[in-house]
């Protein structure tokens, strides 16, 4: 797999439609909007842009690829996903149909990373990542929401063949360290397995910008799952707020920061050029182990779980 940045840059909230950036999020972007983030990050050397066919139905891509198309050959690194829940079962070949979908509306005649999205059904997705691979359309293969166990068994199955599972992409925050309890994130560094973890500032729940006072965007997906919780956080969120006040950073980027410190290569959702810049100082800071313990110690206290409704047990 190609050299990562420490921080990979995601379109969830690209494009609109069914599980689009207007539906979770409360965003409407423009592609002016889009092709500013797009381009601020190619400039600060943040090249991995991750999405998925879910993200709209194939509209996240097909908004990033306009960008990728006016970029150099292979200058950017691109990660995509098979989501099994939406394959099309009328295909002779429906994650072929899948991938084949992803690379037209990327403009790209491979994909850096190809992922199968969710865990349904291991035994029967897992399989087709080897001839996607043999194909050369994939270059490298991940999973994302699998637990550990299913980790291996995958793993396993690519084994077979020669292969491995090059990344895991699950959920991973100062709220929600599950990768931690359960061992994925030890099994993954101990068999060099890169770890991207999404959701580390929780939709936005813990970027220092959201409070009982200010909270986020009503009717979006977020809002009703995180703003009944924002009292809980006040007492995490003040405290990185100061952590990053003494070196002139944001809560967001304490919180980005503790990710990379844990081992993991974070996903952030870029819709703004700050986003994009942030990011970029984000992988600059150093946190002492009194500064995470006390981050784990109040996220701890919180009592607050966001386990999504998709991780099932995992």
């Amino acid at each position: 797999m190609k050299q990562l940045p420490k921080i990979a840059l995601g379109t969830w909230s690209w494009g609109v439609g069914a599980f689009g950036g207007d539906a979770v999020f409360g965003n409407h972007l423009t592609e002016a909007q889009m092709k500013a983030v797009f381009d601020a990050a190619m400039e600060n050397g943040l090249n991995l842009w991750d999405t998925a066919y879910a993200y709209g139905l194939g509209d996240s891509e097909k908004e990033l690829g306009k960008f990728i198309r006016q970029q150099p050959k292979g200058s950017v690194i691109v990660s995509t996903k098979f989501t099994p829940n939406l394959a099309d079962e009328n295909q002779s070949d429906p994650f072929m149909s899948m991938l084949e979908g992803s690379l037209e509306r990327l403009g790209v005649e491979e994909i850096d990373l190809y992922w199968i999205h969710n865990s349904l059904d291991v035994e029967r997705w897992s399989p087709y990542l080897i001839p996607a691979l043999k194909s050369g359309k994939v270059k490298a293969v991940g999973v994302s929401n699998h637990s550990l166990e299913q980790v291996k068994r995958v793993n396993e199955i690519l084994g077979a063949e020669g292969f491995k599972i090059e990344a895991v992409q699950n959920h991973f925050s100062l709220l929600y360290r599950n990768a931690i309890d359960d061992g994925l994130l030890d099994y993954c560094q101990a068999n060099g397995i890169t770890f991207f973890a999404y959701m580390v500032l929780e939709q936005g729940a813990l970027s220092g910008r959201y409070n009982v006072e200010n909270p986020l965007p009503e009717g979006s997906m977020r809002a009703t799952t995180y703003n009944k919780v924002l009292p809980q956080l006040a007492k995490l969120t003040n405290a990185m707020a100061e952590m990053g006040e003494a070196q002139g950073v944001s809560a967001a980027q304490i919180a980005l920061a503790w990710a990379i410190h844990k081992g993991t290569l974070p996903i952030v959702g870029a819709t703004k050029v700050h986003h994009v810049t942030d990011a970029a100082k984000a992988t600059q800071i150093a946190l002492s182990p009194e500064q995470v313990a006390t981050l784990e110690q109040l996220a701890k206290e919180t009592g607050v779980d966001t386990r999504g409704g998709w991780e099932g047990e995992a």
